[in-house]
């Protein structure tokens, strides 16, 4: 159930852009990653692709708020005992995940990373690394945003082909990529390593061709008017 703090900020007037992700992200891509992924990726993997991958471009879905609610000020807590074993292995999970010192809620940030795409560019194709949405932004459009994206993203950097893996029993998510001209090429037999789930290969070809030109043009129309427009900073 939302509380009265988190539905007020989300009635404040908003900026939606999706721009290039920077390391200071990281913490709230973790949150993304926690929510959407049973095997999640470290933070310095995110770092190593955003500096050392000149292959990789990654780009975050941003929600800004022109005033954030600001948070209750709230009593320093009492000093703690010093920690061992597992409460000190806690505590600097804690740290690692929220980088620097802890985030604010996120009804309190000016800037809300909703979603996040990496994409490699490799010699013959554009390939989807990941995509994932905030677990409170989804059903909104966010992921078919990131979609478009990095489709944008493909064209720009002259690729003619995007291919990406699905969950074969990711029905929702199979469905947006039909619609975008993907279809299933092959099987990683196996691939997902939490439970062992086969994944669909898939492919959209001739991304630069006039016609695939027209119907994306279309669909990202239609996208607009159903979701409101996006600010593209890429």
């Amino acid at each position: 159930m939302q509380t009265a703090a988190i539905r007020q900020a989300q009635d404040r007037p908003s900026r939606q852009l999706v721009r290039p992700m920077q390391v200071d992200d990281i913490a709230q891509v973790m949150e993304i990653e926690q929510q959407s992924f049973p095997t999640m990726w470290p933070p310095t993997a995110f770092k190593r692709e955003l500096e050392h991958n000149r292959l990789a471009r990654y780009l975050a879905a941003e929600e800004r708020r022109r005033e954030a609610l600001r948070p209750r000020r709230m009593q320093p807590p009492p000093t703690a005992a010093p920690r061992t074993g597992l409460g000190r292995f806690l505590g600097g999970l804690r740290h690692v995940l929220a980088g620097d010192g802890e985030l604010p809620p996120p009804e309190a940030r000016q800037g809300l990373v909703v979603g996040f795409v990496g994409i490699w560019l490799l010699v013959d194709e554009a390939h989807v690394v990941t995509i994932a949405v905030r677990d409170s932004h989804r059903r909104r459009g966010v992921g078919e945003l990131l979609l478009i994206t990095a489709i944008e993203t493909a064209l720009r950097e002259r690729q003619s082909v995007v291919t990406l893996e699905c969950r074969i029993s990711n029905a929702v998510a199979l469905r947006l990529y039909e619609k975008y001209g993907f279809q299933q090429v092959g099987l990683r037999r196996r691939y997902y390593s939490d439970n062992r789930e086969d994944a669909y290969i898939l492919s959209a070809s001739g991304i630069d061709t006039p016609s695939y030109r027209r119907r994306f043009q279309r669909l990202r129309n239609e996208h607009q008017q159903r979701c409101g427009e996006y600010e593209f900073s890429l």
